[in-house]
């Protein structure tokens, strides 16, 4: 007898989300400035959902947002808004009344990070006690030297078939490397480095958490979009000449995304 299903199954599940950093507030304002980050690219970010990050703006200008009107912009350019980050307590309410969700992990952070350093300052603080004086001891025999620890591998998460269009892979925690073609449509997104030994189209995305030190490889850079540590560069007009077909990198230069010759340093 088969046993009967349940109703709902929950499961941990991982999302991406943009961050959109809001420094300013009026709906105007931030449609120009979309216009001009998708250069008019109808899908440029193809229902991805959205984390709205007000820690930038002032206690006047965040009070002043006109949710329903932002949420409904971002809908225009095809992103998702699913929660606000960085809000003060007396807007929660009326976020929450616009179907979004309060994202505390920032604050959750900065607290953690406080009460470190609090509990350092203290510690440093603190007169050191003094030490008992050492017992004399018999010499002993040699102890034999311990084992070196084995080096720690990092982990990597490795592709070896062609990723379609479509097709999202984030290696979370890890590197990425992908054997084949990264078509047009797909989108790459790890943590840590992304190396791509084929053509690369589509969206790459390294340094998901925040990693300005991640870079991408690739053996011919055809991409749509690639992206460090959430700064990221579009090619809507072309790639360099020189670069075309050549192995390329792509590193973050304080908040310049550079595309280089793979021999470059």
């Amino acid at each position: 007898m088969q046993k009967a299903r349940k109703p709902i199954e929950i499961k941990i599940s991982t999302v991406v989300a943009i961050s959109a950093i809001l420094h300013e507030t009026d709906p105007t304002s931030l449609e120009k400035a979309l216009k001009e980050m998708t250069g008019g690219v109808a899908d440029f970010f193809e229902d991805e959902f959205a984390v709205l990050d007000i820690g930038t703006l002032d206690a006047a200008a965040a009070a002043a947002i006109d949710w329903s009107a932002v949420v409904a912009l971002f809908k225009r350019f095809r992103l998702n808004t699913v929660a606000v980050r960085n809000a003060p307590e007396e807007l929660h309410g009326g976020i929450v009344a616009q179907g979004l969700a309060i994202d505390n992990s920032a604050v959750a952070g900065a607290g953690t990070a406080n009460a470190r350093a609090q509990e350092a300052a203290a510690q440093q603080a603190a007169p050191a006690p003094t030490p008992p004086a050492a017992p004399v001891a018999p010499p002993a025999a040699a102890a034999p030297a311990p084992q070196p620890a084995p080096a720690p591998v990092a982990n990597t998460v490795v592709i070896d078939t062609p990723v379609r269009a479509g097709q999202r892979i984030y290696a979370r925690g890890a590197d990425l490397v992908v054997l084949a073609v990264v078509n047009n449509g797909a989108e790459l997104i790890a943590d840590g480095c992304i190396h791509v030994y084929a053509p690369l189209r589509g969206r790459a995305l390294a340094g998901a958490s925040g990693n300005t030190s991640a870079r991408i490889f690739a053996a011919s850079l055809e991409a749509e979009l690639v992206s460090i540590a959430g700064v990221y560069r579009t090619f809507e007009n072309g790639h360099a000449p020189e670069l075309v077909g050549k192995q390329v990198q792509v590193r973050l230069q304080g908040e310049r995304i550079d595309v280089l010759p793979m021999s470059a340093s």
